[in-house]
Order: structure tokens, then sequence, then C-alpha cells
């Protein structure tokens, strides 16, 4: 047949330059990374190398203290703080190991509770603790009119880290739902 296109054979391949490719040629190798040299070891007249220079350690956090110190040393603090920012200076807190003061809650037992009241007393909150734990179970529960808790909810039951400033902003939220804080 006249004048079919037929491909070459790979030997007979030719590049750009006309100059054949061997078929065992490798493509170009890419340039080889630079490191930067290595500092010789330095080593002490007794043929020791010296030794590693100690690792910062962090200080401990806030959250890692016992219990009963991180909540009368740090967290009561921290909420009169806030409240006070939010126009309360008059709140009241309490850290005492007591029965939930709601009906049917008896079956608990005593657990430890963050007790507030403000605004002479007409409106009252509890943060309470099932463990000697913040990373344990919390509850919270309130009343307003100096009426007797009678709800007791979850809190912060979401949050796999509990941190001071959390603990702070959930109970500010729980107390600005009620309008406590805030008016419509």
């Amino acid at each position: 047949m006249p004048d079919e296109a037929t491909n070459p054979p790979a030997e007979a391949a030719s590049t750009t330059e006309g100059q054949p490719t061997p078929a065992s040629a490798a493509p170009a190798e890419a340039p080889a990374e630079t490191k930067p040299p290595r500092e010789p070891k330095v080593q002490s007249a007794d043929g020791e190398a010296p030794a590693a220079k100690p690792k910062k350690e962090k200080p401990p956090a806030l959250e890692d203290k016992p219990f009963a110190d991180f909540i009368t040393q740090d967290y009561m603090p921290s909420l009169k703080q806030a409240m006070a920012a939010a126009g309360f200076n008059d709140l009241d807190l309490k850290f005492e190991k007591l029965p939930l003061p709601i009906k049917g809650m008896e079956e608990l037992g005593a657990c430890w509770q963050v007790q507030g009241k403000f605004q002479g007393g007409q409106h009252q909150f509890l943060v309470g603790f099932v463990k000697e734990d913040i990373q344990g179970q919390k509850v919270f529960s309130c009343a307003g009119n100096g009426a007797s808790p009678s709800l007791l909810e979850s809190f912060m039951i979401d949050e796999r880290k509990v941190t001071l400033d959390l603990m702070v902003l959930y109970t500010l939220q729980r107390l600005n739902g009620q309008k406590w804080l805030v008016g419509n």
C-alpha cells in the first residue's frame, strides 16, 4: 500500500534534535537537595558527649490543681469578677458539700456545690459536681424571687476538656438565659 504511515520502532525514534534515543537511557535526574552541613559533635575532655539541654517544662494548668483548690482559688474569684463586669457586684458565693436542694434528688447524696446569690438574694443558682472532678458530671440549677430550685439541668456535657474560662462562660450563659444579666 502506498504512502501508509508506520510508526518507527522505539530504537529508531529520534529526539527533536534528530539524534536517536537509546532505549536504556534514564530520564534526567533532578538536582540533589543540598542539606546544611552538620555541626560536629563536641565532646568534653574526658571523651563523653555533653548532656542535652533539659526541656522547659510547662507549668501545670490551673485545671490540674486539686479540685477544692481550683474551685476556691480560681473558679469562684473569676466568676465574681465576670459578674462584676456585667454590673453585679453583690454576688455571694459558697462552696459546700450538701445534698442537692431539689425534691427527688436525695438518692444522689451530698455533692460539692458552688452556690451563688445576687441582687439581694432575689436570684440564686448552683453548679453541682457529682464527683470531685471538674471534668466529671456537673449539674446546674437556678431559681428566682427567693423560690427554691425545682429543676436540675446537666451542665457542660459536650465539652471534652473543661477549662476555667469555659466554666465561667457557661455559668454566665445559663444566668443570661434566665434574663437575669441582660434584659430582653
